[in-house]
C-alpha cells in the first residue's frame, strides 16, 4: 500500500484562533491522545508574541511537558529569529516559518512586505539548521488572498524556490481562505515541477471555507503529492484572514485515504475520539463531516445502552 504523510495542526493552527484557552494539561492531553492515535507529525504550538495571539501564550510550558516517543516530530511554528531563539531555548528539534504570497496579507500578518520576510527567514532557516533542527516553511494565500483577491502563483513558484534553496526540506502551500479549485491546485503543482521543484518537497494545507478542501486535496494527490496538513474535527482558522474558517479535517481526509487503499498508520477510530474530546473542551460543536458522523454515532449507542 502506498504511503500518505497527514501533518496534524490541530494543536497549534487548530487552536490559535479559539475564544476558549484550553490549560497546558489539557493541550499535553490533546497531543498525547494524537500520538496514541498513530500521528506522527504534529505542530504544537507558535513561539510567537503572547499578546497576538494568547491562546497559544503557553509554548514553552507544553513543549517542556511534551513526552518522548520514538518516530514522532513535533513542530513549532517561529515568525522570525526571536521566535527561533525562544524554541531554540526549549530544545525543540523542528520548526516551521511562514510568509504570504499576497503582498497585504503578510503586512497585515507579521508588518513585513514579503522581500522583508523572506530575508529574514533565510536567517532563521540558516541558524535553525545550525542547531540541527528541521524546518518546512508555509507559504500562505497561495490560492487566493482575502484582501488582493488573486495571487499570482508566479509568486507562490518563486518563494517556494527560494525558501528551499534556503534549507527547508518542505514548503506548504496554504489555501488561507478557502478560495482555492482543483484546476487551480493541479496548475500551480505543474508549474512547480516545471520550475524543477519536485512534488515531495510540497504539502497542500487546504481550508474548508468553501467546501471544497478535499476536492482540492484530491487534485494534489492525483498529482503525486503525498503530504497533507489537517486538523482534527475541522478546528481551526487564521486570525489574520476573514472568513478563514474551518482547516481540512483530519478524520474526513483519512476516511478518504483509506477507502481509496492508502496507508496513513492512523488509527480512524482513536482520532475520531481526539475530536470528540477536544470538543468538549472547548464546549462548541466542531464542523467535521466525519466527527459529526461519529458524535451522532457514539450518541445513539450511548442510548441503546442505558
Amino acid at each position: 500500500m502506498e504511503r500518505v504523510s497527514v501533518y496534524e495542526v490541530g494543536p497549534r493552527d487548530g487552536l490559535q484562533n479559539e475564544a476558549t484557552t484550553l490549560s497546558t494539561e489539557t493541550k499535553l492531553s490533546f497531543i498525547e491522545r494524537l500520538v496514541d492515535a498513530g500521528v506522527r507529525d504534529i505542530e504544537v504550538s507558535s513561539f510567537v508574541r503572547p499578546r497576538w495571539i494568547p491562546q497559544l501564550a503557553d509554548a514553552d510550558h507544553v513543549v517542556a511537558g511534551l513526552p518522548a516517543y520514538e518516530g514522532v516530530t513535533y513542530w513549532g511554528l517561529v515568525p522570525n529569529k526571536r521566535g527561533l531563539d525562544r524554541a531554540v531555548s526549549v530544545e525543540m528539534e523542528a520548526i516551521a516559518t511562514f510568509m504570504s504570497t499576497s503582498e497585504t496579507h503578510n503586512l497585515k500578518n507579521v508588518n513585513r512586505s514579503t522581500r522583508e520576510s523572506l530575508l529574514g527567514l533565510r536567517e532563521v532557516i540558516a541558524d535553525a539548521l545550525e542547531q540541527g533542527m528541521r524546518v518546512r516553511s508555509y507559504l500562505s494565500t497561495v490560492f487566493g488572498c482575502p484582501y488582493e483577491g488573486k495571487v499570482d502563483p508566479r509568486r507562490t513558484v518563486d518563494l517556494a524556490g527560494e525558501l528551499l534553496a534556503a534549507g527547508a526540506e518542505r514548503i506548504s502551500l496554504g489555501d488561507t481562505t478557502g478560495m482555492g479549485n482543483p484546476r487551480q491546485v493541479q496548475t500551480i503543482l505543474r508549474m512547480l515541477q516545471d520550475d524543477g521543484i519536485s512534488l515531495d518537497k510540497i504539502t497542500l494545507h487546504m481550508h474548508d471555507t468553501r467546501g471544497t478542501a478535499l476536492a482540492n486535496i484530491l487534485a494534489g494527490l492525483e498529482a503525486g503529492v503525498r503530504q497533507f496538513d489537517t486538523s482534527v474535527a475541522g478546528l481551526g482558522g487564521c486570525p489574520y484572514a476573514p472568513g478563514a474558517s474551518g482547516n481540512a479535517a483530519s478524520e474526513d481526509l483519512i476516511y478518504m485515504l483509506h477507502e481509496m487503499g492508502y496507508e496513513t498508520g492512523i488509527d480512524l477510530d482513536r482520532l475520531a475520539d481526539v475530536g470528540l474530546f477536544v470538543e468538549d473542551a472547548l464546549g462548541r460543536e466542531l464542523p467535521g463531516r466525519y466527527h459529526l458522523a461519529h458524535r451522532a454515532q457514539c450518541s445513539a449507542a450511548k442510548v441503546l445502552e442505558a
